[in-house]
């Protein structure tokens, strides 16, 4: 699958077409660990569309480790039977086709799905991507003068940060739920965005880009949803 057309930087940020995504993984280390279930959802003219969603449990390349099972609560035996990430990966991206690319952490993510392309495709994953957590710092410091609330979530992984917003945290841990939470989020951070004057789609990679945004393979571990 090639790139496709360039997506319009002066496209306002609502009629941008967004693929937010998430992972679970057997661990954070993309050399001896890998990815066991991936999700995503579109969000479209600000709407999430709730019809048509991506989910696949893989078969992981790496051994499933009892921390990674503590917290997604996926077991050996339930993807013993599952496709691996060769047979699924070319859907998840045609699913996220002329998108960009949502994820809270989204670094985490992005590193792994990366390596897989490339060792499947020789290619790069050429995306433009957002982070909600970047995306989040910088609101916290640009809230327009008119705000009339600043949350101060217990925890700034996504699930502090999204009940900070009144977001429920139903289903956390699952690829395509914790997908629905971040799009929730990013939905709420819009319309923040356009109050701070961000207005297109250039304007908002300059401010939620996942690499410019820090250090993309140090985020603490405490922020990481395996």
């Amino acid at each position: 699958m090639g790139p496709g057309p360039p997506l319009d930087l002066k496209a306002p940020i609502r009629k941008v077409r967004y693929a937010v995504i998430d992972t679970e993984l057997t661990g954070l280390n993309d050399r001896t660990d890998s990815i066991v279930s991936i999700g995503a959802l579109h969000l479209i003219d600000g709407r999430i569309d709730l019809g048509y969603s991506f989910y696949r449990l893989l078969k992981p390349r790496t051994a499933l480790r009892s921390a990674g099972i503590l917290i997604h609560e996926i077991t050996p035996s339930e993807v013993e039977e599952e496709p691996e990430i060769d047979q699924v990966l070319q859907d998840f991206l045609s699913f996220c086709d002329h998108c960009v690319l949502v994820g809270h952490c989204l670094s985490i993510d992005l590193k792994f799905i990366t390596k897989e392309v490339k060792r499947l495709q020789g290619s790069h994953l050429t995306h433009p991507a957002l982070d909600t957590l970047t995306l989040y710092r910088w609101l916290r410091t640009h809230w327009p003068a008119e705000a009339c609330f600043s949350p101060t979530p217990e925890s700034v992984d996504l699930y502090g940060i999204a009940r900070g917003f009144g977001i429920s945290a139903h289903g956390a841990h699952n690829a395509v739920m914790d997908a629905f939470i971040t799009a929730q989020l990013f939905q709420q951070f819009l319309s923040w965005l356009e109050k701070t004057g961000i207005k297109d789609l250039e304007e908002l990679l300059r401010v939620g880009d996942p690499i410019k945004g820090g250090d993309p393979f140090h985020t603490p571990s405490d922020l990481i949803n395996l």
